[in-house]
């Protein structure tokens, strides 16, 4: 029986309030029969599931990003939708689809009858301010038939509507480059509607907008008052619209948070809870309009920040000094709701931090980010249950004070908070601490994909650092749907550049006068995220628009890194982060790489000039691909005399050099086998530890592999010794550091002044493990075919992983008993395969469906199938003789 999913519309997990007015519409099949293509669709729509109009049958083996093909959506129109499919092994067409609803938000700036209001009080935005209430009266008569609020903010809000908060989503409107584009909210609202007089109400907070933003300490980045802008619409059963909007009619006033920032916590006075609101009794001013231009205002991409999970208390601590610490296993993002009884006033604090030092909450590496709460308990005798609003934190520990009476650790929860992406990727092994550090690369990405990709979590920085999405993308987009995300991002990223230079180094672009870079330099494997995030996309998606949207940024980008080179494309001066935390680097130095920059930029102009040449070519550019073939093949060409010896060693020989050299193609293919027994013989040198930082590490065991240098990328990422990918895992880490040595053996957290403890980019060789550990890889867009090519190692005994393509789940499971290999595969319907088992046999094509295949194994001698533990001593082993 063939069924095809219900429909999605362009990348929004949930297309209700979307922007666009035409969107593209995609579906999954489920097919039991093997080697299922479909071959035609019909799609119906209609306003509603009774009324839905066909648009006749489309001959195409096309699932994905399908033409809308009715009339473009008005503003606010909801549209029902359906499709049927036909197959290859069908006689007649499937069932139809379950029909899927799309809404749209307002789509036009005139469709805005709200303004952006704001308390008239003055007020110290040098400081956290206390959250203000904005707030107004309206009646309700007859019956509802829908109501859809419509909101956004300068700051971080959170609406009511009699007394009951709206929504799921937290830290809203989330972060973007406000000056160019503001999100707003939609939200469905009828059931929080009463007969007869109703209050709404929005309450802000400092948030993105004027709170403290990156290392710089700036604070009122965007403006130094914050503000709302909301749009009630209710709807009555004979169709009248009753618009109810933010304008100088609202009252403002405050309530119990007295003060918030994303960095440095909440204060909370519950003895105020119900201060502020129109009608509460308390003296309440005129809110004031502010000047604001709704042609800003645009639909979101992706999904929400929401709370996705919640943790109980593992231990709870006394420290040497005698404070009381709870432990919950896990280092998160997030915040912790509490349930507490005692007297009016009382105070409790909550102070959160990653790690313990020799026993202590390890406060330094956050700088000034306080990461506190306070709250002062109402005292009404009853249980006080309170979670912060208005910020997050990275945390594994929390420290308690003031709590009345004997402490009880189930009154605690942590409360995991990120965007609400979806899960689409998963691995496992036979080795625990390899299930671990990809537990660890989960984790890491899901504290830091809070509405942008920030490097970090917790400090005073969580930016949108270019160069770690770059390198983390392949990954991410393995491990959850991020297209919609990303799309945003990426939005933000060209808003920021303009039509001319490199991007910022984060985005949205906080960070300015930071010597000793110009505002914005030409930093290599930064800037490249302009051309590669888009690229990965592309290729998880198949979706031109991300190629069509930013080929203008790869442009200019690729223009500014060649102006930087200089007219020979040769770099030489200046500075660059390069292989940024190269393990050799000192703590306080971490851009000093054994690998030059120079080398980095070079290998990265090369590489990313060939990829803006295949998206200009895509995109009908001809012209442009042209002259950026010529780029590359320049760039190509000083990069091999500069850094290749003539008996073809690297120069300098370091991980990064050779990773770089065969991953991005600036190699002979007549040299690619000696360059891959020298990349061995290198990590064999370094002990088998790692030797490479951001820019090598996510390429050094797909260079070794790729050349049949299996066992000694085995040996580098089963490595436990420091630095390695397992040395953190064996430290107990449950996220990926920021630096290999983040904490040191003796448990002490490393002297530099940037070290984090949840920063995911180190955590990119998850990718390799997808595709070459389990052996589940893309082979064409959107995972259309698949390359199943595991290769097991270093003791291994089974491996698998599983990827939700657009299509349907793909999934591959091998093991080994130490005589024969098996393997399993699930293909999605639509798509196929090509397999390639350890021995060389089973390279053939398969279509959808379940398959088996088996092989003898070891293929060349027994050293494949040595225990694990051989690889996990940490004893390096003599450097193998050139």
């Amino acid at each position: 029986m063939t069924t095809p999913s219900t429909l999605r519309f362009e990348h929004h997990e949930e297309p209700f309030g979307i922007g666009e007015d035409r969107p593209r519409l995609s579906w999954q099949v489920v097919s039991g029969q093997e080697g299922w293509v479909q071959t035609a669709y019909e799609l119906e729509l209609g306003p509603d599931r009774n009324s839905l109009v066909s648009y006749g049958r489309i001959d195409t083996a096309e699932q994905l990003l399908q033409p809308w093909p009715a009339a473009p959506l008005a503003s606010r129109e909801r549209v029902a939708a359906r499709v049927r499919v036909w197959g290859n092994h069908d006689g007649g067409p499937s069932d139809w689809s379950p029909v899927a609803w799309v809404e749209a938000g307002l789509l036009n700036a005139a469709d805005w009858q709200a303004s952006m209001i704001r308390p008239a009080w003055d007020e110290d935005s040098e400081a956290p301010e206390p959250a203000s209430r904005l707030s107004r009266t309206f009646d309700v008569t007859g019956p509802v038939a829908s109501a859809r609020m419509y909101a956004s903010a300068h700051g971080i809000y959170v609406a009511s509507i009699n007394g009951r908060r709206v929504g799921r989503d937290l830290l809203a409107p989330g972060w973007t480059s406000y000056h160019h584009r503001l999100r707003y909210q939609t939200y469905d609202v009828a059931e929080y509607l009463r007969q007869g007089t109703n209050v709404i109400g929005f309450e802000v907070a400092d948030g993105w907008w004027r709170g403290q933003l990156g290392f710089q300490e700036k604070r009122n980045t965007y403006g130094d008052r914050t503000g709302v802008i909301g749009q009630l619409e209710v709807r009555d059963a004979a169709g009248h619209l009753t618009v109810v909007g933010t304008d100088h009619t609202w009252l403002a006033g405050r309530g119990p948070v007295l003060a918030a920032g994303l960095y440095e916590g909440e204060t909370y006075d519950a003895r105020l809870a119900d201060a502020g609101w129109a009608g509460s009794g308390t003296q309440l001013e005129p809110a004031v309009v502010d000047d604001f231009d709704p042609a800003l205002l645009v639909a979101p991409d992706g999904p929400a920040v929401r709370a996705t999970e919640e943790l109980t208390v593992k231990a709870v601590l006394t420290t040497p000094s005698g404070k009381t610490v709870l432990d919950f296993g896990q280092n998160l993002v997030g915040h912790v709701r509490i349930s507490v009884r005692g007297e009016a006033g009382t105070e409790v604090v909550l102070r959160h931090a990653e790690v313990l030092e020799h026993g202590e909450l390890g406060m330094r590496p956050l700088r000034t980010a306080t990461q506190t709460e306070s709250y002062i308990l109402r005292g009404s005798g009853t249980e006080e249950v309170w979670a912060p609003e208005f910020t997050i934190h990275g945390f594994r520990y929390v420290e308690v004070s003031g709590w009345p009476g004997e402490l009880d650790p189930e009154a605690f929860t942590a409360v995991v908070v990120h965007s609400e992406l979806k899960r689409t990727g998963f691995f496992e092994c036979s080795e625990p601490m390899l299930n671990q550090l990809h537990s660890n690369v989960v984790w890491g990405m899901r504290g830091n994909f809070v509405d942008v990709p920030t490097d970090c979590p917790q400090r005073n920085e969580r930016l949108g650092w270019t160069g770690d999405f770059q390198v983390f993308a392949p990954t991410a987009s393995f491990l959850y749907r991020i297209p919609g995300f990303t799309a945003s991002w990426l939005k933000d990223l060209a808003a920021e550049q303009g039509t001319d230079g490199p991007p910022p180094l984060v985005v949205p672009e906080v960070i300015n006068d930071m010597p000793p870079f110009p505002t914005r330099p030409v930093m290599a494997a930064w800037g490249d995220a302009a051309v590669l995030v888009p690229w990965v996309i592309y290729r998880q998606t198949g979706d031109l628009e991300f190629l069509r949207r930013q080929l203008p940024g790869m442009t200019a980008w690729l223009a500014a890194a060649a102006d930087a080179a200089g007219p020979e494309l040769r770099f030489e001066q200046g500075f660059q982060f390069g292989d940024w935390l190269d393990p050799a680097a000192p703590p306080n130095n971490p851009g000093a790489a054994r690998t030059p920059w120079q080398l980095v930029a070079q290998a990265y102009l090369a590489y990313s000039a060939s990829i803006a040449a295949q998206a200009a070519a895509l995109m009908g550019e001809d012209g442009e691909a042209v002259r950026l073939r010529e780029v590359s093949r320049q760039a190509r060409a000083v990069f091999r005399t500069q850094y290749i010896a003539d008996d073809g060693t690297l120069r300098p020989s370091t991980q990064t050099s050779y990773a770089l050299a065969l991953r991005f193609g600036l190699l002979e293919p007549e040299e690619h086998a000696a360059a891959g027994e020298r990349l061995a013989e290198t990590v064999a040198a370094d002990g088998y530890r790692i030797a490479t930082g951001f820019v090598g590490t996510p390429l050094v065991t797909d260079a070794l592999s790729d050349e049949g240098q299996v066992e000694a990328a085995y040996r580098l990422l089963l490595q436990t010794e420091c630095p390695s990918w397992l040395y953190p895992v064996a430290m107990g880490a449950t996220t990926i550091w920021e630096r290999w040595d983040s904490m040191l053996p003796d448990g002490t957290i490393n002297p530099g002044d940037m070290t984090s403890f949840n920063h995911y980019a180190l955590g990119a060789v998850a990718d390799w493990m997808h595709r070459t550990v389990a052996g589940l890889a893309p082979a064409d867009l959107a995972s259309r075919k698949l390359l199943v090519r595991p290769l097991p190692g270093g003791g291994l005994t089974w491996a698998a992983a599983r990827h939700e393509t657009p299509y349907s789940e793909a999934a591959v499971r091998w093991e080994h008993d130490g005589g024969t290999f098996a393997l399993s595969l699930t293909v999605p319907a639509g798509c196929t395969a090509a397999v390639s088992l350890p021995d060389g046999s089973g390279a053939v094509e398969v279509g959808s469906g379940t398959h088996s295949f088996s092989c003898a194994f070891p293929p060349t001698g027994a050293a494949v199938a040595a225990d694990a533990a051989d690889f996990l001593n940490g004893d390096p082993e003599p450097a193998l003789q050139p």
